[in-house]
C-alpha cells in the first residue's frame, strides 16, 4: 500500500491538474452553463467513467497500444473529433426560447452521462497522459504495481469530481441567468457549438 504522503502529494497534483484548462473541464462548463448544474454533475460523471477505462488500460498495459500504434491512436481521435462536431452542429441547430425551453435543453441524464464517457473515451492523449503520470507515483517497494495504479486512478477521480462538481455548479448558476434570455439563450448555444467545435479541431490535430 503507498504511504499516505505519496497518496497526499498524488492528491494535490490531481487537483491542480483538474483546475487547469484543458477540454474536459471546458466540456464540463459549458454543458453545465447550456442545460444546467444536473447536466454538468452528469457529464462529469461520464468523464469520470471514461477515466476508469483509462486507469484499467494502464493497469493491464492496453495504453500502450496508443503510444505504439499510430493507426490506434489515430482511429480512436478521429471519432472523437467526429463526435464532437456532432454536438456542434446539435448545439448550433438548437433554439433560443427564454426559460431553457430550447431542444439543447431537454436531454435526460444518462444521455449527458454518456455523453462524458464518450467524450473522454475517444481522446487518446488521456490514455497516453495516465500512462505517463500514474506510474510515476507507484513503487515496487510498497507491493504490486497493479493495485498501486487502480489505487491512484481512483484518488485521480475523486479530484475531477470534486473539481468539475464545483465547476458544474458555478457555470449551471450563471447559465440560469443566461437561459431566461431568448437572446442569451441563442448567443450560448452558438458559443457552446464554438466550443465543441474547436475542440474538435484540437483532437484532430493532435499528435501522439
Amino acid at each position: 500500500m503507498l504511504p499516505v504522503d505519496a497518496l497526499l502529494l498524488f492528491f494535490s497534483s490531481s487537483i491542480l491538474l483538474a483546475l487547469a484548462p484543458g477540454p474536459d473541464n471546458l466540456f464540463v462548463m459549458v454543458q453545465a452553463a447550456q442545460r444546467g448544474r444536473i447536466a454538468g454533475l452528469a457529464v462529469t460523471l461520464g468523464l469520470c467513467t471514461g477515466l476508469l477505462v483509462h486507469t484499467t488500460a494502464v493497469a493491464l498495459g492496453l495504453a500502450a497500444v496508443f503510444t505504439a500504434s499510430a493507426l490506434a491512436f489515430n482511429l480512436l481521435k478521429y471519432i472523437g473529433a467526429a463526435y464532437l462536431l456532432w454536438l456542434a452542429w446539435g448545439a448550433f441547430r438548437a433554439g433560443g426560447e427564454a426559460g431553457g425551453a430550447s431542444r439543447a435543453v431537454d436531454l435526460p441524464f444518462a444521455r449527458l452521462y454518456r455523453r462524458g464517457i464518450i467524450m473522454n473515451v475517444t481522446n487518446p492523449k488521456v490514455s497516453i497522459f495516465f500512462l505517463a503520470f500514474l506510474p510515476q507515483f507507484a513503487d515496487p517497494v510498497y507491493g504490486p504495481l497493479v493495485p498501486q495504479i487502480v489505487l491512484l486512478g481512483a484518488v485521480f477521480i475523486a479530484a475531477t469530481i470534486l473539481i468539475f462538481g464545483g465547476i458544474s455548479l458555478f457555470a449551471g448558476a450563471c447559465g440560469e441567468r443566461i437561459r431566461a434570455s431568448a437572446r442569451a439563450n441563442r448567443l450560448l448555444n452558438m458559443l457552446a457549438g464554438s466550443v465543441f467545435a474547436g475542440l474538435a479541431i484540437k483532437l484532430a490535430l493532435t499528435e501522439r
